[in-house]
Order: C-alpha cells, then structure tokens, then sequence
C-alpha cells in the first residue's frame, strides 16, 4: 500500500529508520552504509539524533553541548539531507533528561535536586546531572532548541526521549515554587507514596508535564504549521498524561517497547497494536523495536539480538496494526548480523501491507483493558507491572486461534460496544460503574461478558452489585487464598462449555476461590469439589460431593449471555500454563459467540491471528509462534508449521473468491456453506491469505 501524498506526515509513513548516535559517531560515521539502510528496508520515516544531551548539528543556544568530535560537521544535518533525498520524512530527536557540567554550574536551577537541596547526579554515567522537568531547561532551554531545529531544518516533527525526567522526584527550587504556587502545599516527601499528599503531587506533576507538552508542541507549529512535538510514549499512551490536555496532540503514537521483557511471549508486540486501537482508533500507532537484545536487568544497548526474534517481534506488531520502527543505537556498526534480517521484515511488512489495502482489523471478541498506572512502577510511569489475567486470556485466546481486539474503559462507548459479540473481563479492578452500565446495556442488546474474581469480590460497591446483577451471583463469603489442590467438578457434563472435557468427571480448579451462589436462572456445568489435603499423599481422596458454584452461565434476553467464574482462571493459567485452565477459557468465549465465528483456521502449532476486513473483501494474517522460546527467551529458529487451512464466512450475493497470499500462492475459492476455504501448504513466520469476493 502506498501512502496517498495529500495526508498527513505522521499517515504516509509505514516504516521507520531511528538512528541514535553516541558522542564519537561523527569521527568515523559511514554515511552511504546508513543511507543504503534505508534505501533497503524500504522505510520512509526518519528519527534522526538532533539534540538535547548532545548536539549533533553547530547549535548556537548558548550552553547546548557540541559533541566533541563535530567540528565543523552537520551529522544530523547530512542524515537529515539523505532521508529527505530518499523521499522520507524527518523527525528529529531530542533528548533532554540530563545535562553536561558546565550546563549545569552555569545554570544550577536546571538541575533536579533530591530531598536534601543536594544535585542529583546521573545514575549511569559521572559528572553529569539529571535535569528538573520543573524548571526553566524545559520551559525555556528546550523551547530554544526546539526552534532552532525546527527553523534551521526541513522536519516534520521534534521526538523527545525521556522528556519526563527521570524516576527520581526533583526538589529544585523551580519545582518547590511551582508546586506551592499551584497548590499552596509543599513538595511531598518520604518513602510512601500511596499517601493523599502524594496523589495530590501526582495530578499536579501530570497536569504540568501535559501542559508543558501543548507549550512545546505550540512552538513546532509556529513555525511549521504542519509539523508536531512528539513526546515518546509507554503502552500505556495517555493515561498518565492529562487526556483532555494533550487529546489534541498525539496524533499518532509511537510506542517505545523495544522488545520483549522476561517472561513475556512474543505476542506481546502485537499487544501494543491492540491496546492503542482500542484506545484511540482512529489513530495509527508506531512499535518502536530494537536491534540489540531488551531485558531490564542487563542491558547490552549496542548488541544484536538473535536474527529470528527481531523479526517475530515486528511482525507480531504489525500484523495487529504497530508499524515497524527500529532504532540503532551508536551509528558504528561492529556486528551487521541485524542488517538482512530487518531488510526481509521490513520487506515483507511492505509486502504485507498491499494484501490489507484499505481493510481494517476487525474481530468478534474484545478484551476489556481498564488498565491504569499502578504501584509497581513510580506513579509517573508511562509502564505498568503486567496485568497476569490479562496475560492468560490473551494466551489462552491466542492458543484457541480467536481473533481477538482491545477495547479501552478509558474510551469505551455503546457504540464501539456493539461492533463485538463477546466482551472478556480479565479480573478487572478498575472497573467503573459507567463501565457496568454499559455492560448491562450490552448483554441486554445480545452480548455477551466473560470474567472472572474482579470486584465482584467487593460486595459493597456500586460495581460489585451491578456485576453480580449482570453474571447472576451472590458472593457467600470472602475470598479464599492460596487453596491447593482445588477441582471442578463437571456437573453438567453435556453442556457446550463442559462437554470438550468429556471423559473426565473433573478438571482443574483455582488457588483463589470466592465463594458464590447462583440465582435460579443460571446454570452452573462447573463446581468446586470440596478441598480436601493434597499430602500425605495417603489422604489424597474426595471426602464430600461437589456443591459451590464454580463457573455460573446465564442467558439473558436478546440473545444476550454472561459467563462468570468464581477462581483466577486467567492468572493461574498464565502462571502454570495448564491446558484445562486454556481450554475453560476457550469453551467460554465460544460459547458466548455460539457460533458467530466469522474466520477459522485449521491446522497444528501455536499461531497468532489477525483479520482485516472491507465490503471488499478479507486478508487473514497467520503469525508462527509454535516455538518453546515463543513463551521465553530468544527465539533462535523458526519451525515452519505444515498446512493451514482459513476458513471466512462469505457475505450475501459472492459467488466465489480470488485468493493471494503472503507466499505468491493465488487461486478461486468457491463458496460452501457460506464459506469460502483456501490451504496454504506452510508457515515459516508469516503468511497472509486476501479473499477478494467475486
């Protein structure tokens, strides 16, 4: 797909080459190897080292730090100049969360301060100093870099790294008087931070940095009316921002997830597709990965990750709708091994990219992401702790092959509501009661919710009571913890949901169990068997018949269903991985969509599936995941699957389908039943099958 010139900057780019250049790039930089980069990756975007920390262009704001090694050279300049000869669009990068000496002894109020009135000195690297986002560096200083880089170059944007400052709280003199001006408090203290006067510190800090963000944004776009400040973003986009300040702003995201965290599945590249769509639709999202290897513990920032998973990272991601970035830190190239392989991945997103056309991601099930900034991480954190519900039933979804999407409680309307016939809960804690209106309102127009714990386990609220009206229980009790060696009983064992389970009398339970009943109308194919000792192993039997509800299913009017469970069944799944726990997830969604499967594909292997669709037609999108180290890990080769068979429900009046897929395979696929039916013979990493109807 080629991008139509008439749109915007941030909507005609689909690749994108970032070059990070460390301090000594401009003594040996290989300007033809850099420019054949990204010739071949086909990428048309740039985000090229501006400024900030250090300059990579003849500044002449006063205190902006040269590199040592520029001389007379315009690194950023000449980068500039070939990305705009290969027809690209430029954003220069900037980063200003830390400062060289001699900035900050003749500016000492730009520096951040710790609670002592002592400077803060970088964690990383001596004698340079972490800067205070409160202070005139990022008010004025950076607005002065801002315009000169805009003013002196054709960019269509500014993109700062680690804008917000750094982790640690700044008590600069500028932050203690634009706290206390702004709440006639003084700057908060101590180690607890769930305090109200640290929630107080906190909507400040997030109402400051999203102001400072329209100022600095404001200074692009007067002189370049087109152009735009694009603050780096986490997953979490705007929630730890002030939405209604910067909603306006970010007209695209680019999200800086620059590969996978321990314990992570590869999947999650395509998360963050998912999440930002289901929060901002209409918005594209960019997932900014990284040649060299991620993981938080131990860095080796001008590595090379292994080949196979750079490039199952970002094709996950844009198979879900996060187009390819990636980012090379130091333009010294010691190990080239990362070259080809992005060169194929970008190709093939290229490739890619002309089977969807103008479709659009589409799916029947939705998860519900109400996820917000959690204490894990310091309160201003663009990152949040992994949410292991969440994680269990994408993996369990992922597992049953049902495409699914996000939809955000931040953004949730009736409307997007209805474009899904089935709504998961993954234990959701932040759960409002608009949210529960809106649920209600959804099951009772046929819809149907699944989920499990959450605060139904809080029966005096108003979202508990409105989530035990909509699933039809009554919590007896509290929760009970850390039970082992519980099971469920199938008690009604030919039903839809129990019935794949057959032979099996019982199945596996939960370690957190809430304690239900069910109203009359429900019914309950699962219960808890009583607990009884799982050593010595003498006393391993069944002392007492199954009674309490485990999993109560209701069939409301219209059409509408809801599914609840009474045990963690996504985070225990996502913990132990255990099939029982998967397949329960599996027969629920299904059974919530009783047959309103619009695509199936049949085959063996682990896959991840995306489907986009127009009046047009439907591209399907099959992503190899079946690998050991797809869970963990780096992945070190690809397995290629044997054959696949994709199944897609046909519309009103097509007689037939022209097939291409990813491979160069085409074909006619005549209509049966509905459906039109197309096999691809293998899966190496990715393949895409385009239904066109006839």
């Amino acid at each position: 797909m080629q991008p139509t010139p008439s749109l915007p900057w941030y909507r005609r780019v689909r690749r994108w080459t970032q070059l990070t250049f460390a301090e000594d790039d401009p003594l040996h930089f290989d300007r033809e190897f850099w420019r054949d980069v990204m010739r071949r990756t086909r990428s048309n975007g740039a985000c090229i080292s501006a400024g900030g920390y250090i300059a990579y262009y003849p500044t002449r704001v006063p205190h902006h730090y040269r590199s040592r090694h520029l001389g007379e050279l315009d690194l950023f300049g000449m980068v500039n100049e070939d990305a705009r000869r290969l027809g690209m669009e430029v954003m220069a990068r900037i980063d200003p969360h830390a400062i060289h000496a001699d900035a900050a002894e003749a500016h000492p109020e730009w520096v951040a301060m710790d609670e002592n009135g002592e400077p803060i000195q970088h964690w990383a690297l001596p004698d340079i100093w972490l800067t205070c986002p409160f202070s005139s560096y990022h008010s004025e200083f950076v607005v002065e870099i801002t315009r000169e880089i805009v003013r002196e170059y054709q960019v269509d944007a500014v993109f700062a790294n680690r804008w917000e400052g750094s982790t640690a709280i700044s008590y600069s003199e500028g932050a203690r008087r634009a706290y206390f001006d702004a709440t006639g408090r003084q700057l908060p203290t101590g180690a607890d931070r769930t305090t109200p006067e640290w929630a107080v510190y906190l909507d400040w800090r997030i109402d400051h940095l999203s102001r400072q963000i329209v100022e600095w944004d404001r200074e692009v776009r007067d002189l370049n009316p087109q152009g735009s400040f694009v603050p780096n973003r986490g997953g979490l986009l705007t929630r730890d921002l002030n939405a209604e300040i910067v909603k306006g702003l970010y007209p695209a995201f680019y999200v800086d997830k620059q590969g996978r965290s321990p314990g992570e599945a590869v999947w999650a590249a395509g998360r963050v597709g998912k999440r930002a769509r289901g929060m901002y639709p209409d918005r594209p999202v960019t997932l900014i990965s990284s040649v060299c290897p991620e993981h938080h513990q131990h860095r080796w920032k001008d590595g090379v990750t292994s080949a196979t998973e750079l490039q199952a990272w970002i094709v996950d991601g844009f198979v879900h709708g996060a187009l390819p970035w990636f980012t090379k830190f130091n333009a010294r190239v010691p190990d080239s091994r990362w070259v080809q392989p992005l060169v194929d991945v970008f190709t093939m997103h290229e490739r890619a990219e002309e089977l969807y056309g103008d479709k659009v991601p589409t799916a029947g099930v939705a998860i519900l992401d109400t996820a917000q900034p959690d204490g894990s991480n310091p309160p201003w954190s663009a990152y949040r702790r992994d949410d292991e519900a969440e994680n269990g039933f994408y993996q369990a979804l992922v597992e049953a092959r049902i495409p699914f999407e996000f939809l955000a409680g931040d953004t949730l309307t009736m409307g997007r509501l209805r474009g899904f016939r089935v709504v998961v809960m993954p234990d959701s804690k932040d759960v409002t009661a608009a949210h529960v209106a809106m649920l209600q309102e959804f099951v009772a127009a046929g819809g149907t919710v699944v989920g499990d714990l959450g605060p139904v386990q809080e029966p005096s609220s108003a979202v508990a009571v409105g989530l035990t009206e909509l699933f039809g229980v009554r919590v007896t009790a509290a929760a009970r913890v850390g039970v082992r060696n519980n099971y469920l009983a199938l008690s009604l064992p030919d039903h839809p949901v129990a019935a794949g389970f057959a032979p099996a009398e019982r199945v596996l339970g939960g370690t957190t169990i809430l304690p239900i009943e069910a109203v009359a109308d429900a019914v309950v194919p699962f219960r808890f068997v009583p607990d009884y000792p799982d050593l010595p192993m003498e006393e391993l039997y069944q002392r007492a018949d199954p009674k309490d509800p485990a999993v109560v299913l209701r069939e409301h009017g219209n059409g509408g269903r809801t599914a609840y469970v009474a045990f963690d069944l996504a985070a225990l799944f996502w913990e132990t991985l255990q099939s029982d726990h998967a397949e329960l997830v599996a027969a629920l969604v299904r059974w919530g969509l009783d047959g309103d499967e619009p695509v199936a594909i049949a085959g063996q292997g682990l896959v991840d599936i995306g489907v986009r669709q127009s009046a047009t037609g439907v591209s399907v999108s099959v992503v190899n995941l079946d690998d050991p180290k797809a869970m963990r890990g780096q992945l070190r080769s690809l397995r290629p699957l044997g054959p696949q068979t994709v199944r897609v429900v046909a519309p009103a009046g097509a007689t037939a389908a022209s097939v291409r897929t990813l491979s160069g395979a085409t074909g006619i696929a005549a209509i049966h039943d509905g459906r039109a039916e197309f096999t691809v013979a293998s899966v190496e990493l990715l393949e895409v099958v385009e239904f066109t109807w006839l």
